[in-house]
């Protein structure tokens, strides 16, 4: 197969040795070489890190190129720290990024778009929902011109409620946002380089980042990929954290909740001044003014919601703008960890290299248990 020439790549499952692996592959698909980061944030995902690592490893040597797995630490309260600093010091491929403390799912995003480098970027989260080996698809559309390309979720392992929330969800942003928002587009994708520059240089505080990406335009093309249920544990995103994730997407690109507080406004006008002519010709011609003590406190109780609702609408947008005008940092770094030295944002007497600090730092049974599940061995690149 001439270089460059593309064919789609079928899923396989690493965990099931019969199953296509990656000499099949490289039959299937002849990928340029790239330096490609695989950006991951995770929080409390201790259970989850070992078989993590081992995917995406397994998938990166099919990928010809110098790769580099970018981990965001959170604020994780379990062993997740731990592990990523075991993966530092048996891999030089794994850079860690720890947070002071829990900032949120789109502030590690955002931190992971900060530190990745090399010709692109793949966002993905660290629950295995989002499949490894969809990575070289990405990669082989990217190949084809396309500086964006995105997940598109044609199956979700979730329930009825919840999946049926999302489609409410993408129906109504795709219709009032000042983008062409996908529907089922989620943050797992990949980026070229220069798109992630623009990214970066967005100065939102409350971000959506799946909206930011196609907001950059260029030329995007989605993949559909069926999104598995978690591998272990439970999610973090409870309701509260996704309607504030849906109200970060509705008031970052749409100020159609701003104008519908006017247009309600005009039908109120109009309502009231179509009363107001029936009342007075019922007064003139007919002798009589209209009853009614029950509707009119229906009337007025029901405006006064309204324009309740109106109010907390402004003050979301005031909010917003509130929470940006403070400039205060989107997330704190508590240390970066590689595979030559500790970066300390902190001052510091003398620096202790990686290697050092981990032989003392990371418990022996963590280490051993990464060896065990084979992290420790395999280099792509």
């Amino acid at each position: 197969m001439e270089s460059g020439m593309i064919r789609p790549v079928e899923q396989f499952d690493v965990r099931n040795p019969g199953s296509p692996g990656i000499s099949q592959m490289a039959e299937e698909v002849t990928l340029q070489p790239m330096n490609l980061t695989i950006a991951v944030p995770v929080y409390n995902e201790e259970s989850n890190l070992p078989e993590l690592y081992r995917r995406l490893k397994t998938v990166l040597q099919g990928i010809p190129g110098q790769h580099q797995l970018l981990f965001v630490n959170d604020g994780s309260s379990d062993g997740t720290g731990d592990i990523l600093s075991a993966m530092v010091l048996c891999d030089p491929q794994v850079r860690a990024v720890h947070f002071a403390r829990n900032f949120g799912h789109q502030a590690a995003l955002s931190a992971a778009l900060d530190h990745a480098e090399g010709d692109a970027v793949v966002l993905m989260d660290g629950d295995l929902q989002d499949t490894p080996e969809s990575i070289p698809k990405f990669v082989a559309e990217h190949q084809r011109g396309f500086d964006v390309v995105y997940a598109i979720r044609t199956k979700r392992n979730e329930g009825w409620l919840l999946r049926s929330a999302y489609a409410s969800f993408y129906w109504l942003i795709s219709r009032i946002s000042d983008v062409d928002l996908p529907q089922g587009a989620g943050d797992f994708g990949l980026m070229s380089a220069r798109v992630l520059r623009i990214v970066r240089a967005c100065p939102e505080r409350h971000r959506y980042l799946r909206g930011l990406r196609r907001w950059a335009g260029f030329r995007q093309t989605g993949i559909e990929v069926e999104r598995d249920a978690r591998y272990r544990g439970e999610s973090k995103y409870n309701w509260l954290k996704l309607f504030r994730l849906a109200a970060d997407g509705i008031f970052s690109f749409s100020a159609v909740p701003l104008r519908a507080a006017s247009w309600m406004g005009m039908l109120t006008i109009v309502g009231a001044a179509m009363f107001t002519m029936y009342a007075t010709v019922a007064h003139l011609f007919f002798s009589r003014s209209p009853q009614g003590f029950t509707a009119l406190i229906t009337a007025i109780t029901f405006l006064a919601g309204v324009q309740l609702i109106f109010l907390g609408v402004i003050d979301e947008y005031i909010g917003r703008i509130y929470e940006q005008v403070k400039q205060r940092p989107l997330y704190l770094v508590d240390r970066i960890e590689c595979s030559e030295d500790t970066l300390q944002l902190s001052p510091s007497n003398g620096r202790q290299t990686n290697a050092e600090r981990l032989r003392t730092a990371v418990p022996g049974s963590v280490s051993a248990a990464l060896v065990v599940a084979g992290t420790g061995a395999s280099h792509s690149g």
